[in-house]
C-alpha cells in the first residue's frame, strides 16, 4: 500500500453529518487528551527537576551539563519522531472514522426499503464496520476510506479475489478481511438464533471509481453509491419477520458487550 502523503487528497467531498453529542464527546476527548496531559506533563517535569537537584545537594554531586545535554537531546528527538507518528496515525484514524460516519449516514437511508443498519459491531479486538439486514440478506460492510491522488481519476481493480488501489496492493487483502469477519458474523448469528442464515460480504471505497465488478463474485466491492442497485437485483431471501428476529439478537449482543466495557 502506498504510503499517505501530500501527493494524495481525501476521497471524501463533504464531511459527514455531525451526531447527537458530538460536540460533548469532542470536548471530553480534547480535555482528557490535551489539556490533561499538558499540566500533568508540566508538574512531572518540575517534580524531577526539584528531585535532581536535592539529590545534587544530598550527594554533594558536581554539575553535569554535558551529559544531561546530550541526554535531553535524545529525548527531545524521540519525543518529535513519536509525536510526528501519532500525529500520522490520527489523521488517518480520523479520516477513517468519517469515512464511517458518512457511509453509516448514507446506509440509513435503506431504512425507508425496509432494511435494518447496526454500526460498529464489536468482535474480540476487531469490529464490524456495518451490518445490513433486509429481506435481500444480511450484509457485512467493510469501510475503506483512502486517500485519492491530487491528479487523475482514482480507479479501484477488482478481479473477485483481491484489489488494486490506484495501481497499489493494499497492505491488507480487504476481500481475506470480509469474509472473515462475514465467516464471524455468520457463527454469531447462528448461536444466538440457532438458525443458520448466509451473510454477504460488501467493502466500500468512499469516493473511487470501480473499474470492474466480476460477475458471481463472493464479495461485492463498490463506490456506496453503488450499493442500493446491487441490492435491487437480489432476490427475496429471508421473510421480514426473520429480518426483526437477527436484528434483535443483534441488537442484545452490541448491548451487552457495550455493558461489559462500560463495567470493566
Amino acid at each position: 500500500m502506498r504510503n499517505e502523503g501530500s501527493g494524495t487528497r481525501s476521497p471524501l467531498k463533504a464531511p459527514a453529518l455531525r451526531n447527537p453529542g458530538e460536540s460533548l464527546g469532542n470536548e471530553i476527548h480534547r480535555l482528557i487528551s490535551e489539556d490533561t496531559t499538558s499540566y500533568l506533563t508540566f508538574g512531572v517535569i518540575f517534580v524531577l527537576v526539584a528531585a535532581l537537584d536535592w539529590m545534587r545537594w544530598y550527594f554533594a554531586i558536581p554539575p553535569k551539563p554535558v551529559m544531561f545535554s546530550v541526554i535531553a537531546l535524545v529525548a527531545c528527538i524521540i519525543a518529535v519522531v513519536k509525536v510526528f507518528q501519532i500525529r500520522r496515525k490520527v489523521r488517518m484514524l480520523k479520516q477513517g472514522r468519517e469515512g464511517e460516519k458518512a457511509v453509516g449516514q448514507y446506509l440509513e437511508r435503506l431504512r425507508e426499503n425496509g432494511y435494518q443498519v447496526l454500526h460498529d459491531v464489536p468482535g474480540v479486538n476487531f469490529n464490524i464496520d456495518h451490518v445490513l439486514i433486509g429481506q435481500t440478506g444480511i450484509f457485512v460492510i467493510e469501510t475503506k476510506t483512502i486517500s485519492k491522488p491530487k491528479s487523475g481519476k482514482p480507479i479501484i481493480e477488482y478481479n473477485g479475489a483481491e484489489v488494486r488501489v490506484g495501481g497499489f496492493a493494499p497492505d491488507r487483502n480487504p476481500i481475506t478481511q470480509a469474509r472473515a469477519l462475514t465467516s464471524w458474523l455468520r457463527e454469531l448469528i447462528k448461536e444466538s438464533t440457532g438458525r443458520d442464515f448466509a451473510v454477504r460480504s460488501v467493502v466500500l471505497y468512499p469516493g473511487w471509481y470501480i473499474s470492474s465488478q466480476p460477475k458471481g463474485a463472493e464479495v461485492w466491492v463498490l463506490n456506496p453509491k453503488g450499493l442500493p442497485s446491487f441490492l435491487d437485483h437480489e432476490q427475496k431471501t429471508i421473510a421480514p419477520e426473520d429480518v426483526y428476529l437477527v436484528t434483535y439478537h443483534l441488537c442484545r449482543y452490541v448491548r451487552n458487550r457495550n455493558g461489559k466495557s462500560q463495567a470493566a
